[in-house]
C-alpha cells in the first residue's frame, strides 16, 4: 500500500455522508419557514379540526356533547328560519357596510395619494392609524355614548329644537360602529396601491380632454382594482365575522351570526349546534369573497387588455 493511500481510498467513498450531504442542499427559506408553519398548524389549523368535528356531534342536555357523526345541526340550521334570517341580516349589514366604506374610503385615499401635500398625508395617515390602537370594544362604547337616548346626539338635536331620532340598538347604529372600526382598513388599503400608480396616466388623459370622472372611472379605477378587491374583501370578511359591536349597539333583539354562536357555546353550551354555525358562517363567507374575486378578476383582465 502506497503512503498516500488511506482506508477511505481503499474502501470507497462513505455513504454516511448521504444525508447529511442532502440536509445541507435544503434552501435556507425552509429552516425559516419551519417554525412557522408548525405555530400555525397547531394553533389555528388544530383547533379549525376539532371544530369541525365538533359540528357533527350530537347535543344532549345531560351530557353536553355525545360523540357521533350526525348531520342533525346542519339540518337544525336549514329547517329553522330563524338562523336563516339572521344570516340574511350579517350579510346584509356586511354588504352594506363594505359599500360605504368603499364609497368613503376612496376619495380619503385618492386626496391623500394625489392632492395632499407630504406633511398633510402624514397627518392623515396618523389620524387614520390612530383609532386602531384602541380596541373595537372600547370604539363602540364610545359610540353608545354618543349614540344612546340621553347621548351626544340626541342633547345636541334637543338644544336646536329638533325631534331626537332613536338610533341605539337599531341596525343602522351597528352599520355607523361597523363603518367607523372598518373605515381604516379601507383607506389603508386603498392609498398603499394607489401610491403605486403613475400620475403621468392621469394628466395624458386630461390633456386628450377626458374629465375628471372619465379619469378616474377609465383610469384610476381600473388600475386601483386590485386595492378596491382586497379593502372590499376585508371588510366583508371582518364585518361577517365581528362580534362586539352588533352586541353593544345592537342589542338584544338584534341577531348576527358571530353573537349567536357565542351564545350557542357558551350560555347553552350547545358546542355542537355552535361549532355548525360557525362553520357555516366561515363557508358562505369564503364561497362569497371567491365568486367575487372570480367576478371581478375577469372583468378586470377584460378592462386590462
Amino acid at each position: 500500500m502506497r503512503p498516500t493511500e488511506t482506508l477511505l481510498d481503499i474502501t470507497g467513498p462513505s455513504h454516511s455522508s448521504g444525508p447529511s450531504k442532502q440536509l445541507k442542499r435544503l434552501p435556507p427559506s425552509v429552516g425559516l419557514i419551519t417554525p412557522a408553519t408548525i405555530f400555525v398548524l397547531l394553533g389555528l389549523l388544530a383547533p379549525l379540526a376539532l371544530m369541525f368535528r365538533y359540528s357533527f356531534n350530537q347535543y344532549d342536555p345531560a351530557e353536553l356533547m355525545i360523540s357521533a357523526f350526525t348531520f342533525e345541526n346542519y339540518t337544525k340550521f336549514l329547517q329553522d328560519s330563524f338562523y336563516q334570517s339572521v344570516l340574511m341580516t350579517t350579510l346584509g349589514v356586511s354588504a352594506l357596510a363594505t359599500v360605504i366604506c368603499l364609497i368613503a374610503g376612496f376619495p380619503v385615499a385618492y386626496f391623500m395619494v394625489r392632492l395632499a401635500s407630504p406633511k398633510m398625508r402624514s397627518l392623515f395617515f396618523i389620524l387614520i392609524i390612530l383609532p386602531l390602537l384602541m380596541g373595537n370594544a372600547v370604539r363602540t362604547a364610545a359610540w353608545m355614548v354618543i349614540l344612546g337616548d340621553k347621548g351626544l346626539l340626541t342633547s345636541s338635536m334637543i338644544m336646536l329644537g329638533l325631534d331626537p331620532v332613536k338610533l341605539m340598538y337599531t341596525p343602522t347604529a351597528v352599520i355607523i360602529g361597523l363603518v367607523s372600526v372598518l373605515l381604516p382598513f379601507m383607506i389603508i388599503t386603498l392609498q398603499s396601491v394607489m401610491q403605486g400608480l403613475e400620475s403621468n396616466l392621469e394628466d395624458a388623459a386630461a390633456s386628450l380632454g377626458a374629465g375628471h370622472l372619465t379619469v378616474l372611472r377609465r383610469i384610476v379605477f381600473p388600475l386601483a382594482m386590485p386595492g378596491l378587491l382586497a379593502g372590499t374583501m376585508l371588510c366583508f370578511i371582518l364585518s361577517m365575522n365581528a362580534y362586539a359591536t352588533p352586541v353593544l349597539i345592537g342589542g338584544p333583539q338584534f341577531h348576527m351570526m358571530a353573537p349567536e354562536v357565542y351564545q350557542q357555546i357558551t350560555k347553552a353550551m350547545n358546542w355542537p349546534f355552535g361549532a355548525a354555525l360557525a362553520f357555516i358562517l366561515m363557508g358562505v363567507t369564503l364561497v362569497l369573497t371567491t365568486v367575487s374575486n372570480v367576478i371581478v378578476q375577469r372583468r378586470y383582465r377584460k378592462w386590462s387588455e
